[in-house]
């Protein structure tokens, strides 16, 4: 049985909000799972736009996951361009995410050394931001329909690597955000207020092997698919002895969407069926996932 609740923290003189689901029994060292949602959305409305698969995380005991809500629908990310409210407001993300974990390791006993951070398209860009700014506060992090800003679009300070595993999805046919990289047409930056140039997916995945001190090629392998069906799922897998691993799952046929069973609006494309994000998420991170939480 699973028990969800409603949180807040205040950071700097604001109250922030976000979504626990945890379960019922108390037990210290479970990991936390934060998962970061994209424009427009708020935590509870990405909770429902993946079917709740990664409530399965804690269905299993083994974590305590968070939907963490952005500002007025957004998040302050590491791309230059950008003028929705959290980068016009100058609002501090990443204060945010660390009140959270305080909070939850606090009341739930978690254990600050497994801490995952999952992000979908504006939620991951904020995820790679953490990354950059925050090394050492992940323990793995999770990156869907995101791609890194080019370097002169690359607002987030770095700091010197902290290696840890990445795994990345994206969809080829993607409308949203380009799985092969360039820069925003003039129409998403009018909708969704951010502009500049980002790499591609592929490129994405090797830049973040690289500050792994990964220097190998990645294997490259094709999932099979039942026939007829609307997605292929591609698996890159950059690994070195003793390095943490970058794994990208390039979705061919796939949209602005998260794999798996949720529905999702058929204006972002096709949803993989043939992959699932909350699986292969919790086999990478070593976390145990749960059965369909209905």
């Amino acid at each position: 049985m699973l028990t969800t609740t409603r949180d807040h923290v205040d950071v700097a003189g604001a109250t922030r909000t976000f979504t626990t689901v945890r379960p019922a029994n108390d037990q210290a060292g479970r990991a936390l799972v934060l998962v970061f949602h994209g424009s427009r959305q708020t935590g509870d409305k990405h909770r429902a736009f993946t079917g709740q698969a990664f409530d399965r995380f804690a269905a299993t005991g083994s974590a305590v996951v968070a939907y963490l809500d952005g500002y007025r629908g957004n998040w302050n990310d590491a791309r230059k361009e950008s003028w929705f409210p959290a980068r016009r407001d100058g609002v501090d993300d990443l204060a945010f995410t660390r009140a959270v974990i305080t909070k939850l390791a606090g009341e739930y006993r978690i254990d600050p050394d497994r801490v995952f951070a999952i992000g979908y398209s504006n939620g991951g860009q904020l995820v790679m931001r953490l990354v950059h700014e925050a090394p050492g506060l992940l323990a793995g992090a999770a990156v869907v329909a995101a791609t890194m800003p080019a370097p002169e679009s690359f607002l987030a300070t770095d700091t010197p690597p902290a290696p840890l595993p990445v795994v990345f999805f994206h969809g080829t046919k993607d409308p949203i955000v380009a799985y092969g990289g360039g820069p925003m047409s003039w129409w998403k930056q009018r909708l969704f207020k951010v502009g500049g140039t980002s790499w591609s997916a592929p490129r994405t995945a090797r830049y973040f092997a690289e500050r792994n001190g990964i220097t190998a090629a990645p294997v490259v392998t094709r999932e099979p698919a039942p026939a007829g069906a609307a997605t292929e799922v591609e698996r890159s897998e950059y690994r070195e002895e003793g390095k943490p691993p970058v794994v990208l799952y390039t979705i061919r046929g796939g949209g602005h969407t998260v794999p798996g069973p949720a529905k999702n609006p058929a204006v972002l494309g096709k949803t993989s069926r043939e992959s699932d994000a909350a699986d292969l998420v919790g086999t990478f991170f070593g976390l145990p996932v749960g059965a369909a939480v209905r």
